[in-house]
């Protein structure tokens, strides 16, 4: 019943939000207020709320934390090598190497609430501020590595350096762990507010997951689209599962890494590969198969 309380209500708001943008319920112009809105205040604040209200949030688990960053290092080696052997187009490598490792940090917050509670996402919140500035260091590089652009390109990285420093969910779980370490709690009227704030969160980046899943190119790019979501589903888990039994990371902090590497690949791997000038239709088509077969991949992560 785990696997059907956890995911099930992810899955119909998800598709809940495919079938508003479908008929025209929702519009693109909502769907990017939305995003912001998630992206630049309510997660985060989701995020600093969780972590910062946990009496156990300054217990880091570094050697868990280690494990994940060597399991990310590891598939970014893997897919740079398929890229190559697989003859890959420069055009194309970029939106196919973010799709083997950049994650859904939406549905992974939800998935860690539904089936592990608070101290699964303090767990996560911590995990997410330390992969992301990685992945994001991963992402431009082969983006710059394989695009012909340097001049361009150069004024592109500064901005997205500048956009990783700012990143709200960073500076969201940032915050909370100082603020953990500080305090560690909220006074009634602070919780109620921020609870009452972070009960959107979720609903509405659940619906705009949903509203941006775009089927264009879906079939000509699916052969691709499924080697990366190959690679995030199946390679990903596996590695991580060996390299934690290695490190004999267990408890809490295996279930939040298990299902970490099972999650989707993000959405935002379309707005970088746009900014970067790589191959947006494969991104969309990525996005969408490795969404559909994550439910998989998450099932038998909750099963474990």
């Amino acid at each position: 019943m785990i696997v059907l309380n956890s995911l099930f209500p992810i899955f119909v708001l998800v598709v809940l939000g495919s079938v508003l943008k479908r008929f025209d319920l929702t519009s693109d112009a909502y769907l990017k207020t939305s995003d912001k809105l998630v992206y630049y205040i309510f997660f985060p604040v989701l995020l600093f709320w969780k972590i910062g209200g946990a009496s156990y949030s300054s217990a880091i688990d570094w050697r868990f934390c280690f494990a994940v960053l060597l399991a990310l290092l590891m598939m970014f080696v893997i897919s740079t090598i398929v890229i190559n052997l697989g003859s890959i187009s420069r055009f194309k490598a970029g939106s196919f190497s973010q799709c083997c490792y950049r994650f859904n940090t939406y549905i992974g917050v939800a998935v860690i609430l539904n089936s592990l509670g608070e101290e699964g996402v303090a767990s996560f919140g911590v995990l997410i501020a330390i992969v992301i500035p990685l992945i994001n260091v991963f992402a431009v590089s082969v983006l710059i590595w394989f695009s012909g652009e340097e001049v361009a390109l150069s004024k592109r990285v500064r901005a997205a350096l500048r956009a990783l420093v700012a990143n709200p969910l960073i500076i969201g779980c940032l915050t909370g762990l100082v603020y953990g370490r500080l305090v560690g709690y909220f006074p009634v009227f602070v919780d109620n507010s921020l609870h009452l704030m972070s009960m959107v969160t979720l609903p509405l980046a659940l619906l705009s997951v949903g509203g941006s899943l775009s089927f264009k190119g879906l079939q000509r790019h699916l052969p691709l689209s499924l080697l990366a979501a190959l690679l995030k589903l199946v390679v990903l888990p596996i590695s991580g599962f060996v390299i934690f039994k290695s490190f004999e990371v267990t408890g809490i902090s295996f279930k939040v890494g298990m299902i970490f590497f099972c999650l989707p690949a993000s959405t935002s791997i379309y707005v970088l590969s746009s900014q970067l000038n790589s191959d947006t239709e494969l991104a969309a088509s990525a996005i969408v198969v490795s969404t559909i077969l994550s439910f998989i991949s998450l099932s038998i992560a909750l099963l474990l």
